[in-house]
């Protein structure tokens, strides 16, 4: 039965004033009127019995005494909330998640085991001036304009992740075009000594400062015409690869099969494999001073069905842009026995400024040298960069990484990001010795700004200036010079 405080207290009362000789006292309460008796009748309930309290003051010791267990009492009830507290915190800190410029990250309170997932969006739209012309490669011939329109160039979808501290894993799709496309899949050991890596799986191959460079980087929206080179033969495959580095320098070194991608012909038999190696050094590797010098070497043998690292026939094109049937050279290369490639590359950083520049030779030995002569091709490029708002790219194991605006873009606090200004020549050469492949130059100017680390825009106009041997020609069979190309893009990644 519950009683109310004026109950409690009157009981209070009247125990009080009970005489000290007595020892106890039974009281009881009525159950309708809920007044106190000191003796039973009907309708009263027994509350309980009362002891009077004598007026005994303690002495000094007493008071200690009861002073110091009351404050033990206190300590071992705080001490007990301590305990739960940090039985909380600690199953609280078994995982730690967070979101921050480098994406969704999840990891473990020893940092042994980590999750990340990031993506990037390129979002393109591209226009063409000067762009009516005939393909004489087709019978009969036909007219070629390039696309124009929009297109999503890149959709992709990253996770990462790091067991027991030294291993780690990476998956990275593509989901553009309206198709899947395997990027990125590989296991890494970083147990070893001495800043080295082991990478197993697909990845990129050792081979040019440029192709190293992530799409998310790079000042232009597409690479030189020295990729046209590189791309067919160096870009990933599936393999093992070994990277020693240190402050100053990186050395790498791996051996390859074919990529990915899958292979429709079904009576094929060996793949194809290749070897190579990058080596890159920084003399000067400051903040804002960098000056970048680097080597690289590869040897392929094809597959027996003449693909080599993706899976397919060695060919040589170049698109205006990626959404573009217009390929001013396009040209396939048989009886292949072997490739060989040299790459040379420099670079520097100063301040806001920045400039590259690289070169590559390819060698082919074909079988049958007296029917198939061997071939020998050039491509090159070098570019400069200047950050308008004063920014420094960051150089980081041999690459040159993202722009991060100093003052991210923020209308409330009137910061406007970075902004960049780049230039770009490059030039391709793939005929030789009677193989009428193609030869072309163009420049390329980019205007791009910055928002903050994870989203920027892109404007990039490029001048074809020159072409030779390529099967396609203007209405009068003249060379298809003078192409104009407008791109825009619009990016996120994390």
């Amino acid at each position: 039965m519950k009683f109310s405080k004026l109950t409690m207290a009157i009981a209070v009362a009247l125990t009080a004033s009970v005489s000290s000789s007595a020892f106890a006292i039974d009281l009881y309460v009525d159950t309708k009127t809920k007044q106190i008796y000191a003796e039973p009748a009907a309708g009263r309930e027994l509350m309980g019995s009362f002891e009077k309290v004598g007026d005994h003051v303690p002495h000094k010791g007493e008071r200690d005494f009861i002073d110091a267990a009351g404050i033990h009492q206190d300590l071992e009830l705080k001490e007990n909330e301590i305990k739960a507290l940090q039985e909380h915190i600690t199953e609280a800190e078994k995982v730690k998640v967070s979101m921050d410029t480098n994406g969704l990250q999840v990891r473990s309170a020893d940092n042994d085991f980590k999750f990340r997932f990031g993506g990037r969006i390129h979002a393109d739209a591209s226009y063409h001036s000067g762009d009516g012309y005939i393909n004489r490669g087709t019978v009969p011939a036909t007219r070629v304009e390039a696309n124009d329109g929009t297109e999503i160039r890149r959709a992709r979808m990253r996770m990462e992740g790091v067991f027991y501290k030294d291993w780690l894993f990476r998956t990275e799709a593509d989901f553009a075009d309206d198709k899947v496309a395997m990027k990125d899949v590989y296991i890494q050991y970083l147990g070893v000594p001495k800043f080295a890596i082991i990478t197993v799986g697909q990845q990129k191959q050792n081979f040019s400062k440029e192709l190293q460079e992530s799409s998310n980087d790079m000042m232009f929206t597409e690479r030189s015409l020295m990729n046209v080179l590189n791309a067919p033969t160096v870009d990933r495959a599936i393999g093992l690869n070994f990277e020693h580095f240190d402050k100053n320098w990186v050395a790498k070194l791996g051996i390859y099969g074919d990529s990915i991608t899958p292979n429709v012909n079904t009576d094929k038999a060996d793949e194809g494999w290749g070897i190579s190696s990058r080596v890159t050094y920084a003399p000067i590797l400051e903040k804002t001073k960098v000056v970048h010098l680097g080597i690289a070497g590869n040897y392929r043998t094809p597959a027996d069905d003449g693909g080599v690292a993706k899976s397919k026939a060695l060919a040589y094109s170049y698109e205006s842009t990626n959404m573009s049937n217009y390929d001013p050279i396009n040209s396939s290369v048989a009886n292949i026995k072997d490739i060989k490639m040299l790459g040379l590359e420099a670079a520097a950083l100063y301040g806001p400024f920045s400039v590259s520049g690289e070169y590559t030779r390819t060698w082919i030995d074909r079988k049958n040298g007296s029917a198939n002569k061997n071939l020998t091709f050039d491509g090159w490029y070098v570019d400069a960069g200047w950050s308008i708002t004063g920014e420094s790219r960051t150089y980081k194991n041999g690459n040159f990484m993202y722009l991060a605006p100093e003052k991210p873009f923020s209308i409330s606090k009137g910061q406007w990001g970075a902004w960049e200004l780049a230039a770009r020549y490059s030039a391709v050469d793939v005929s030789n010795r009677g193989f009428n492949g193609g030869n072309m130059a163009n420049a390329t100017a980019a205007l791009n700004w910055y928002i903050n680390k994870n989203f920027r825009f892109q404007a990039d106009y490029t001048r074809l200036l020159s072409v030779k041997d390529s099967q396609i020609t203007t209405s009068t069979g003249g060379n298809p010079n003078n192409l104009d190309t407008f791109a825009l893009r619009a990016q996120v990644a994390f």
